[in-house]
């Protein structure tokens, strides 16, 4: 079951390959699941720490099968199928091919092959040898060159660049093979980042996802990305993108919850003072996300992403109340930022669950206030 660990990646990827630029910052040492005084997360449902899934956000049972059936068996042909069964516009669609990108990346690792040992990830060499002309199968090989550009290399280096070159090539014949489709863009959004800054050819990339997938949230973090500080971009231009991204989103969006993911990529490096986390900036960017959750389709892919991320900034600003109603809706899952930046995100997730319990708990809550 190797495989089924590869959505950490998914989502340390969750867009493209988020770095693992944040640590566990010395968090908020009050209540931490083993305390004598932290409530038994079984009382309000939670299930327990050693049980979360850390591999997804949120349930895809069709997409857990296919990775398990085409590790067990080698055949890549239900990875095929899945895909071409997955709409090209839809957020679906990219995570799936993360999914199958990382799950070969991680395989290869673990199994690097040699004399009497075939490597792993094999089954996506095959489907390219024996399908290269389909697009699902250019579109997965694109994103597993990424994600091995930086599971390999180092940024700068020869070996980084020849590496994402070769991806960027690949991007181009899953474009061509399926014209409609944003996912090969996206990716290549990816390999603009990591080739130079300012890439040349990252506004005429962006216009190309815009013209396909204008709502598409996967496509506007990876381009948040390429505009944050961290990448030698700019504060003020990220935050410009996403409040942009937030104006411009259609009700029902959850691009309204851009600002939040700005905020979090320029966290202060140690600040842990709940003063911050109420200032008027985050407290604005939290309110465009509660209310993107609020108008949110019940089956929208992101959705998870969002609610994850809100648990981490209410209970950082103490709202405790808030924070417990979004676990309700995505406890037993952890495979989302920000927990997969942690080297154990089941444990991360846990200690603020903790704390939300403990601080609903604190103020006059318990379970039969939060499940009536």
């Amino acid at each position: 079951m190797e495989i089924l660990w590869v959505l950490m990646a998914l989502l340390i990827l969750s867009f493209v390959l988020l770095p693992v630029l944040r640590r566990r910052r010395g968090l908020i040492e009050r209540v931490t699941p083993d305390h004598p005084d932290a409530a038994d997360p079984a009382n309000y449902g939670f299930v327990r720490e050693e049980e979360l899934d850390i591999r997804m956000p949120g349930p895809d049972q069709d997409l857990l099968d296919v990775l398990e059936l085409v590790q067990r068996t080698g055949d890549y042909r239900a990875a095929q199928q899945l895909l071409a069964g997955t709409e090209a516009e839809g957020e679906l669609r990219w995570q799936r091919v993360q999914a199958f990108a990382g799950a070969a990346a991680l395989e290869l690792q673990q199994r690097p092959g040699g004399i009497s040992e075939i490597p792993g990830g094999q089954w996506l060499r095959v489907w390219r040898a024996e399908q290269p002309k389909d697009a699902g199968g250019a579109a997965v090989h694109a994103e597993f060159l990424v994600q091995q550009a930086w599971r390999t290399s180092t940024p700068g280096t020869d070996d980084f660049r020849i590496i994402m070159e070769e991806a960027r090539d690949t991007c181009g014949q899953a474009a061509l093979l399926a014209p409609g489709d944003p996912v090969p863009y996206i990716v290549e959004l990816s390999v603009a980042r990591g080739l130079a800054y300012p890439h040349p050819e990252f506004e005429k990339l962006w216009a190309k996802v815009l013209d396909r997938a204008p709502t598409h949230m996967g496509a506007h973090l990876a381009a948040l990305h390429y505009w944050c500080e961290k990448w030698h971009g700019s504060r003020e231009l990220a935050y410009s993108f996403a409040e942009s991204a937030a104006a411009r989103a259609p009700e029902g969006s959850l691009l309204a919850a851009m600002p939040l993911f700005a905020v979090f990529e320029h966290l202060p490096e140690v600040n842990l003072v709940s003063g911050f986390y109420q200032s008027e900036v985050v407290t604005k960017a939290m309110h465009g996300a509660l209310h993107a959750v609020h108008s949110a389709r019940p089956d929208d892919p992101m959705l998870a992403h969002v609610r994850h991320l809100l648990v981490f900034f209410l209970v950082r600003a103490e709202r405790w109340s808030e924070a417990m109603n979004q676990l309700i809706h995505v406890d037993g899952h952890v495979g989302a930022l920000p927990w997969t930046l942690s080297g154990d995100p089941a444990a991360e997730f846990a200690v603020y669950r903790a704390l939300a319990v403990a601080g609903y708990e604190a103020n006059g809550g318990s379970p039969a206030t939060l499940l009536s």
